[in-house]
């Protein structure tokens, strides 16, 4: 079982820059994949960007250039960096790991992007 706990979440000018943590308990050293995903008000949820363990990364395109995702496999935490940060990149930020078949969501963390 692994749950995940995301933090970093705020209010941020456009413009600016949040950095997202979704730390683990529960080792996710054997995940198959692992990312983030959002959801703004009134729509489904999305994929932002998942790293899978064959070392592929998809990135939705409205993020490319401006999002990148990072591990600490030591800390089993994994990080959002958002750059250029934009309103339309408001949302509830989920962090997300693909286990032997499983999933697994966090909580969610709210990010919010003034014009």
């Amino acid at each position: 079982q692994v749950q995940l706990v995301e933090s970093g979440g705020g209010l941020v000018q456009a413009g600016g820059s949040l950095r997202l943590s979704c730390d683990s308990k529960g080792s996710i050293s054997l995940a198959n994949a692992m990312g983030w995903y959002r959801q703004a008000p009134g729509k489904q949820r999305e994929l932002v960007i998942v790293m899978t363990s064959s070392g592929k990364t998809t990135y939705a395109d409205s993020v490319k250039g401006r999002f990148t995702i990072s591990e600490d496999p030591a800390k089993g935490a994994q990080y959002l960096q958002m750059n250029n940060l934009k309103p339309e990149d408001t949302a509830v930020y989920y962090c997300y790991v693909q286990k032997h078949g499983d999933e697994f969501w966090g909580q969610g963390t709210q990010v919010t992007v003034s014009s």
